[in-house]
C-alpha cells in the first residue's frame, strides 16, 4: 500500500498532510528526531498556535506524531514516511513546473502544494522516471 492510500485510509485531510510535510521540512532544517516546536509550525504555515494544537491532536490520534504535554512535536516512523512522501511530491511537481514549463518559482511552489495531495505514488513514480529519462533530477526521496 502506498502512502497516498495510507493517507486516505486514515482519513487525513490536505491540511493534515501539510502539517506532516511542514514538520519534515522543519526537521530537515534542525536535528531529525528531536522534534519541532508548535510555534515554529504555526509560523511556517501562517496559522495560529491553537490550530497547530488541534492538528497535532488529530495526528497523535492517528499515531503519526508524539508530543508530551506542551513539548516538541516528534514524528513517528509512519508520520515521517507520509510527511516525506508529500514533501517529495511537492519538490517533484515544483521542479517540473519551473524547469520544464518555465513557471515562476513562487507560483510553482504554491501550485505544487495544491497538486501534491491529488496524485498517487504510482503516478509520481512514473513521473519521476520520465523526468529522469529527460535528464532532470529532483534529488533524493
Amino acid at each position: 500500500m502506498d502512502t497516498t492510500d495510507i493517507s486516505r485510509e486514515l482519513h487525513l485531510t490536505v491540511a493534515n498532510e501539510d502539517y506532516l510535510e511542514c514538520i519534515v521540512r522543519l526537521e530537515d532544517e534542525g536535528v531529525q528526531g528531536e522534534g519541532v516546536r508548535s510555534v515554529d509550525i504555526a509560523q511556517q504555515l501562517n496559522v495560529s498556535k491553537a490550530s497547530v494544537n488541534k492538528a497535532v491532536t488529530v495526528l497523535k490520534e492517528q499515531g503519526l506524531v508524539e508530543q508530551s504535554h506542551y513539548g516538541k512535536v516528534i514524528l513517528t516512523e509512519p508520520g515521517r514516511a507520509l510527511g516525506q512522501a508529500v514533501w517529495y511530491r511537492h519538490r517533484l511537481i515544483r521542479t517540473f513546473l519551473t524547469q520544464e514549463l518555465g513557471v515562476e518559482f513562487d507560483r510553482a511552489d504554491a501550485e505544487a502544494c495544491m497538486m501534491e495531495h491529488a496524485l498517487s505514488e504510482d503516478t509520481m513514480e512514473r513521473w519521476l522516471a520520465y523526468l529522469e529519462q529527460q535528464g532532470i533530477s529532483v534529488g533524493d526521496k
